[in-house]
């Protein structure tokens, strides 16, 4: 059987492979879906992966596919570690943080301010896959930026080094990673906060994405993924992310909630109202993404448990902590029977603390002129659409009362969603798919997920 396109989704826990056709004649359609137990523990992704593969063609009741084009997206092995390092963390670090968040990477360490010894330390042991060094709005502050890039380049970690500061030291950058044998190395684009007040991240979003694709093998077997994929590849939440700037300008003002087994990601695409925006304290990305990575439903489901407390998990389930017990010791990847509701109650805790953590907040200032009411993070009020994908948002049967019980939360001191916005589910589960999809084929990438929506 012939099929127009391929994409393997290669996640921490679960490893997907889509199928599409009529994407040459723009009548796209999802085919089928296979699936499997991600294998990275076994030390290769490609045994989960032709696990999927044979279970597509099951699916499909085929002995052979042909496949013409095949794409990947991947968030194995803790995805794409990267550190960040900035001047101001309220100014330049966040700003190189949200570029970083929202091409797909896991943050695993932001600096402000000179590298410490500590510092320089911590990064040696985390082994990033690529490091962002920021810092300075254009022609300002020089000497982080020029000691930051002295520090990193004389590691010789021979990794990505991207830097997207002050545009006046270009060159100096480009001298010192030069010097200690690193500037094939060094990427330099725009600065991503090149005047107060002023955010340019998608420049080094694209860079981030595009040093990922050509540079980064981050899992077991991903060498030989990547011989089989003759389109592009890039980080899953990337993905996601490409996937809901793509549908905002079809639809207008969404989140997108990924609940999976090591993380819970939470993508905005929106630029919020103009009554927060009058008091908005600083400036926040159009699009932007937190990931929550101790907010997990299968590695990380232990952060949720204490979160909730076992006591109070037994009793919002009806159970004895022995019963509970018993369940967890049997806790499975892919959940079924007595598990579903357990998965159920850890994807709802799940759901509200990325929440309160991606969403903005409403604060006072005291001054000559008294109290003064101002906003400070993410604006969310103006949204329209919740939408759930991933692993758990698209398979649970009680998704929608989740994303429901969600939104009856209502706190107004936070910049939250509305309880009238409207609920989509990625029915397809295909979210992630049709993002990296996108980058080639956009129109037929939207009317896809617009049918996995429902809409």
């Amino acid at each position: 059987m012939k099929i127009d396109v391929l994409v393997f989704e290669i996640g921490s826990t679960t490893t997907v492979v889509n199928a599409f056709v009529g994407i040459h004649e723009n009548k796209p359609l999802f085919l089928n879906q296979g699936q499997a137990a991600t294998s990275v523990l076994l030390g290769d992704v490609n045994i989960g992966l032709i696990e999927a593969i044979n279970d597509l063609k099951k699916n499909l009741n085929i002995k052979d596919i042909e496949i013409g084009e095949t794409f990947a997206t991947s968030s194995a092995a803790g995805g794409l570690r990267m550190t960040v390092h900035g001047l101001v963390y309220d100014m330049t670090v966040k700003a190189a943080q949200n570029a970083a968040l929202g091409a797909g990477a896991n943050i695993h360490l932001v600096t402000s301010g000179k590298l410490s010894l500590y510092d320089i330390k911590k990064i040696k042991n985390i082994k990033p896959n690529i490091i962002l060094i920021a810092g300075g709005v254009d022609f300002g502050e020089k000497q982080t930026a020029l000691n930051n890039s002295y520090e990193i380049a004389k590691l010789q970690l021979s990794i990505p080094v991207i830097y997207a500061g002050n545009c006046a030291l270009k060159d100096d950058i480009k001298e010192i990673f030069k010097e200690f044998n690193q500037a094939e190395y060094l990427t330099v684009t725009e600065n991503v906060y090149p005047k107060i007040d002023d955010l340019n991240v998608e420049p080094t979003r694209k860079i981030i994405q595009d040093v990922f694709e050509s540079h980064i093998i981050h899992a077991p077997g991903m060498n030989k993924v990547r011989e089989v994929v003759n389109k592009r590849i890039i980080p899953t939440p990337g993905a996601v992310m490409q996937a809901a700037k793509l549908l905002e300008k079809e639809i207008t003002d969404l989140i997108v909630f990924d609940v999976g087994g090591a993380t819970t990601d939470l993508h905005s695409v929106t630029s919020g109202s103009e009554d927060v925006n009058r008091i908005l304290m600083s400036p926040e990305p159009f699009a932007k993404r937190t990931v929550e990575g101790d907010l997990g439903v299968y590695i990380n489901r232990k952060n949720i448990i204490n979160m909730i407390g076992e006591e109070q998990l037994a009793k919002d389930l009806g159970l004895t902590l022995s019963q509970l017990n018993d369940l967890l010791n049997h806790y499975e990847p892919i959940p079924k029977g007595p598990q579903i509701p357990l998965v159920e109650r850890l994807t709802e805790e799940a759901l509200y603390r990325a929440l309160i953590r991606h969403c903005g907040h409403y604060r006072s200032l005291y001054g000559a002129k008294g109290r003064m009411k101002v906003a400070e993070g993410k604006d969310l009020t103006n949204v329209k659409y919740i939408i759930g994908t991933g692993g758990a948002l698209t398979r649970l049967p009680h998704r929608r009362r989740l994303l429901n019980t969600l939104l009856k939360k209502q706190d107004p001191t936070r910049l939250m969603p509305p309880r009238e916005a409207e609920i989509l589910i990625d029915k397809d589960y295909i979210m992630a798919s049709l993002g990296v999809l996108s980058l080639k084929y956009p129109q037929q990438a939207l009317k896809l997920l617009c049918s996995s929506l429902e809409l």
